[in-house]
């Protein structure tokens, strides 16, 4: 289990976060008792993308929350059309959040440099759900990965990929499900992996094979610390929605 870690000067520093960490962190807590196992596998300080499993409405929660145990401040990929939202587009401007466009366009592409350029020069972390939205495998297994989380580390220079996967969320919000509120602090469990060099593949950052090559170690990655939480072997697999008819709804990236 995670043992007390430095904080980074991030989550020392007076932020918005503060206020937000003192009214969530304690209300989740009543839902849910998160667990970290390896949390000293989180970078204290610097760059970096945290690509973890997603199988409920929930999850951002979970992760948010165990980023914050773990030192650093909680900052997600966003819809860019949600940063022209009043007041929304405020709040996430505020705290950091970096926006993605869903164009697979030449400006799309300046977007992620500059979002990686940004992550670095502040040293700032940014949470990137490799799969898009929520896991259509019916055993809630990682399916296929999308490849913004590895564009954005590659743009950045090699920003660390750190894989993480969690289990017990779906027993409070089961996917497409209502909230379960009783009993309270439900066991959900967090591992964090080790760190992912995508560098090696900076050369050929812009081909579609070496990016989904790496894509796929990291999902693979995921769903083997999946696998350690469920203590049951992992498909050999990835799920693939369109393969049986599923429509890939809430997609982030390409």
């Amino acid at each position: 289990m995670a043992s007390q870690l430095r904080a980074s000067r991030e989550k020392t520093r007076p932020s918005i976060f503060w206020p937000l960490a003192a009214i969530v962190v304690p209300l989740f807590g009543l839902l849910a008792k998160v667990e970290i196992i390896d949390g000293e596998k989180m970078p204290r300080e610097g760059a970096y993308v945290l690509a973890p499993n997603h199988m409920s409405e929930i999850d951002p929660l979970v992760v948010a929350v165990a980023v914050w145990r773990l030192g650093r401040a909680p900052r997600f990929m966003a819809k860019e059309s949600l940063f022209r939202v009043p007041v929304l587009g405020w709040a996430l401007r505020r705290t950091g959040m970096v926006p993605v466009s869903r164009a697979s366009s030449g400006a799309g592409a300046r977007q992620t440099l500059d979002s990686a350029r940004e992550l670095v020069r502040l040293g700032r972390g940014v949470i990137v759900y490799p799969e898009g939205s929520l896991t259509r495998d019916p055993d809630l297994w990682p399916m296929r990965g999308k490849t913004g989380a590895v564009r954005l580390a590659l743009a950045g220079g090699g920003i660390p990929v750190i894989p993480i996967a969690h289990w017990g969320a779906q027993q409070i919000l089961p996917r497409y499900g209502k909230l379960r509120l009783w009993p309270l602090r439900r066991r959900v469990r967090v591992i964090i992996g080790d760190a992912i060099d995508v560098q090696s593949i900076d050369g050929a950052a812009g081909q579609p094979i070496a990016l989904a090559a790496a894509t796929d170690e990291v999902m693979a990655e995921i769903a083997t610390l999946l696998a350690q939480l469920r203590d049951e072997p992992a498909p050999a697999e990835r799920w693939k929605p369109a393969a049986h008819g599923q429509e890939e709804t809430g997609r982030l990236e390409s």
